[in-house]
């Protein structure tokens, strides 16, 4: 799945989303609001992850769904 597919349809894949980082709020995913950049940022600060790491996740997550 692409990332504008994804975008597109946000509020069905929040839920995905909260599945897989758990330590991200509503108010993180309102923030976000399907931007991928945006959603990349929140993960990082989150998870104290390096760019690159958090990047390879989320190409995972998109892949997988």
């Amino acid at each position: 799945m692409n990332w504008d597919q994804i975008k597109g349809d946000w509020k069905r894949f929040t839920g995905k989303v909260k599945e897989k980082w758990g330590k991200l709020t509503d108010d993180d995913l309102i923030t976000a609001a399907g931007q991928r950049d945006q959603l990349l940022g929140l993960i990082q600060k989150r998870y104290g992850l390096a760019k690159e790491k958090a990047e390879t996740e989320l190409e995972e997550f998109t892949r997988s769904l």
